[in-house]
């Protein structure tokens, strides 16, 4: 059971639904987020509007005061009013390109940089990463969405490579990535018209499925890309 969570990226949905459900089990919240805190959550709440090296370290170091146990990174972009996902490759566009590498690893491996300390002295720590399946290249069959996939296929071997390095000064920690599944959020509104019946979930049933992952976690698995009911997918 979770005692104190940290959430990254916690003004999305999904990132919302996570700390309430975790709040209303009793635990710490903590969130990062690049917008300000809402009113009257109860939680401790960090913003990190410049999402620079510094600030982002600053808001680290103030939500670890807080000792988390478990943390979940939720950035990550599929689509803005610039530009959605491209369906060839004569859609890319570097601009683009760099942008979603930005916020879907950049981002997130500058926070991870800033928990390593942490994440090697903490015993059973766990850290949930949210990712895509569709970033699995062994699992690509249909092409497309190149700057979406590519980046979150780095973000895989991200987490990949930090499990590594951590599991030799911290074996009892784990951390991987996780395939939410398809949740009704502004990144999939575009795309929720031609799902099959019950495929897409709420946000609130997508932190109860990210929840009970998290309490299954070993290190066994850490480094791993996890699917949303807890099985491993292939990178």
């Amino acid at each position: 059971m979770t005692q104190s969570i940290l959430v990254i990226g916690g003004s999305s949905r999904i990132g919302q639904a996570i700390a309430q459900q975790c709040g209303s089990f009793g635990a710490q919240v903590s969130v990062i987020s690049r917008q300000p805190a809402p009113l009257e959550t109860g939680w401790f709440w960090y913003q990190d509007a410049l999402q620079s090296d510094d600030s982002s370290q600053a808001c680290i170091e103030q939500a670890l005061a807080q000792q988390p146990d478990t943390i979940v990174i939720c950035n990550g972009v599929l689509h803005d009013a610039d530009a959605m996902p491209e369906k060839t490759i004569r859609q890319l566009d570097s601009t683009q390109l760099a942008q979603r590498l930005h916020s879907n690893v950049v981002i997130p491996a500058q926070y991870l940089r800033h928990l390593f300390r942490y994440l090697t002295r903490t015993p059973q720590v766990k850290v949930l990463v949210l990712s895509a399946k569709v970033g699995s290249i062994t699992d690509n069959q249909l092409g497309g969405w190149y700057s979406y996939r590519m980046s979150k296929a780095a973000l895989n071997m991200l987490v990949k490579n930090l499990s590594l390095e951590v599991r030799r000064l911290n074996p009892s920690a784990c951390i991987v990535a996780v395939h939410p599944g398809t949740t009704d959020t502004p990144l999939s509104e575009p795309f929720q018209s031609n799902l099959p019946q019950g495929q897409l979930q709420t946000a609130e049933q997508t932190a109860q499925r990210l929840l009970k992952v998290r309490d299954g976690l070993t290190p066994a698995v850490s480094g791993a890309l996890l699917h949303w009911d807890g099985s491993v997918l292939p990178f």
